[in-house]
């Protein structure tokens, strides 16, 4: 999940999963299936003479009439890429390394445009609908699914294609899922990132009308109906077409305008954010065994928290619980429990999101802790070994802390400002794009913007929205290839919200009823629960949440220099290789 740091985290109930049954996304009367079009390269494309172009009869778009092209072997589903010679019988036509011609002209004939609203044999356009992929249709006569993220808005949407007659590509920087929610337990050494983030071809294997690439989209061609994508350790990027697309790339950290803050203080956005936290957070108690002057070893057991969302309460609760009850008893040369946990935000109270009386009862829960909270304080500067903060009566404070987490802001991917771009939608303030109420962009009803990166009705950036807008927008697509009517605008249903404060207390807000403790606690640990991918997943949770909360141990505490440096050595601050540092790189970073 993409969090707001000032939204907590959306109560994740279980929707029950599409059956195919009428109205829903795993409608199973499909129209008959038009015969598949031959595959066709630059080379085996036939001219058409400009005489033969003939539009259509009530068609705004109008339908080319051209010869017949030559016939040519059927190829097995999947996006189709362009090609620059005769078609290769290698199984993977698409992942070309070869530099990417002009798409190739498909004759009108083997067009069947999909409506919305009318059966897949239909031409034009109803009123108020619009076409999938005006002008073409699929080669192998399925329509073209391309889903971007792998998120839970990406994830969702892909399963929720399963019993549609549809080729579902799913392309992803990782090859992993990340179930975001839990994602500070990995970086306090409760979980391991395995099992927070399972392999999503993994969870998609049983899914026959899906596949996963890996690649980071670099562009999108709203007019080509083409996404190209770069993997790691390719000099090549590869292009898939799409017939329907369904942006679901999330949002990032931001700084604020801020981006040295980055250096020094990673935030929790992904696996290796919180490998590199939890190798500075353990990485601090280590370094702090082996320093003499009582200052230094204060700066080292000082950590601040810019940002007092869920993400925020919940990395400084587990960081106090660290030092005051699993760490006590292992060192020689100082007391854990001396360490300070300091949490900074520019608000006036810990989780606004859920009201006065549960933030208050929050940060009571907090304070117990030993947690030190600083409301209505803005950062101003950061360095190696410290942080500047402006309080709200003008006054400035400096903290020497040589471990900041920042969970302060979010901003959306830039591949949708460069979608809106190209196609005049409008972004916000954070990048998100502004979309239509059926999460389509202006002009573009094969162009769906879901999750935390839409701006819709100003919905919060929480997994809930991702979750049931990416299902949203693969039910509309089914009901346009059924040729149903859309089901008609997004309505998000908000099923509460939550977030732990520390072991046995945690705050649930669910409509009208708001309640903490430790019955909260106990149903915030079922919820998260359920939603984890796959049963062994789930038991190694229940095995670890049992050490962490019935004992005190971490059972993940292991940590290298390679976690901490990577990041920084990758942006160039450390020399590439990771080789020999001059002295004091690694006090500066660790």
């Amino acid at each position: 999940m993409s969090e707001n740091p000032t939204t907590a985290e959306s109560i994740p109930a279980p929707d029950p999963e599409p059956d195919p049954a009428p109205g829903r996304a795993a409608d199973s009367a499909a129209e008959p299936e038009p015969a598949a079009a031959p595959e066709l390269s630059i080379a085996a494309v036939p001219a058409v003479e400009p005489a033969a172009a003939a539009a259509a009869p009530g068609s705004p778009l109008g339908s080319a009439a051209a010869p017949e092209p030559a016939a040519e072997p059927a190829t097995a589903p999947g996006p189709a890429v362009h090609s620059i010679a005769a078609p290769d019988p290698d199984p993977v036509p698409e992942l070309l390394e070869a530099p990417i011609p002009a798409a190739p002209v498909i004759p009108a004939e083997a067009a069947l445009p999909i409506v919305a609203g009318q059966p897949a044999q239909a031409t034009g356009i109803a009123p108020g609908g619009g076409l999938l992929r005006p002008g073409t249709a699929p080669r192998s006569g399925r329509h073209r699914v391309v889903i971007i993220g792998s998120g839970f808005g990406g994830l969702f949407s892909a399963k929720a294609l399963r019993h549609k007659d549809v080729e579902v590509t799913l392309i992803a920087a990782t090859p992993h899922h990340l179930f975001q929610p839990l994602l500070y337990q990995v970086a306090t050494g409760i979980l391991s990132q395995g099992e927070v983030a399972p392999a999503t071809r993994e969870i998609l294997q049983r899914q026959s009308n899906a596949k996963v690439l890996l690649g980071e989209v670099v562009t999108i061609d709203p007019d080509a109906r083409t996404v190209t994508a770069r993997a790691p350790g390719r000099t090549t990027p590869y292009t898939v077409e799409y017939d329907s697309l369904i942006l679901a790339t999330g949002a990032n950290q931001s700084y604020f305008d801020n981006p040295q803050f980055a250096e020094h203080a990673p935030g929790l956005k992904s696996i290796d954010d919180a490998l590199e936290q939890r190798g500075r957070i353990f990485g601090a108690f280590e370094l702090a065994e082996l320093e003499t002057d009582p200052q230094a070893r204060q700066r080292r057991l000082t950590f601040v928290v810019v940002g007092a969302g869920a993400t925020g309460v919940e990395m400084a609760g587990q960081i106090a619980e660290l030092a005051h009850r699993a760490l006590p008893g292992e060192y020689r040369r100082f007391d854990p429990r001396s360490a300070r946990v300091i949490l900074v935000d520019g608000v006036g109270r810990v989780l606004p999101a859920f009201g006065d009386h549960l933030s208050e009862r929050a940060a009571a829960r907090l304070t117990k802790l030993g947690v030190e909270i600083r409301l209505n304080t803005m950062v101003v500067g950061m360095d190696a070994t410290g942080i500047e903060l402006k309080q709200g009566d003008g006054g400035h404070e400096r903290i020497e802390a040589q471990t900041k987490i920042w969970a302060a802001g979010v901003a959306a991917s830039p591949l949708g400002r460069q979608l809106a771009e190209k196609t005049g939608a409008e972004v916000d303030r954070a990048g998100r794009v502004k979309v239509n109420p059926d999460c389509t962009l202006p002009g573009h009803p094969e162009l769906f913007v879901i999750g935390d990166l839409m701006a819709l009705d100003n919905l919060p950036g929480v997994a809930q929205v991702a979750i049931q807008s990416g299902r949203y927008a693969a039910r509309q697509i089914g009901h346009r290839l059924d040729g149903k009517p859309d089901e008609g605008p997004f309505h998000y249903h908000d099923k509460g919200s939550m977030a732990t404060v520390s072991r046995l207390s945690a705050v649930v807000s669910i409509g009208k009823l708001h309640f903490s403790g430790i019955i909260a606690w106990f149903l915030w640990l079922v919820i998260h629960l359920l939603y984890l991918v796959g049963f062994k997943n789930r038991l190694t949770t229940v095995l670890h949440w049992t050490v962490s909360f019935v004992g005190r141990a971490r059972s993940e505490r292991a940590v290298t220099a390679q976690q901490v440096f990577a990041r920084t050595a990758m942006n160039g601050a450390v020399a590439p290789g990771l080789g020999p540092m001059p002295d004091g790189d690694h006090d500066r970073l660790m």
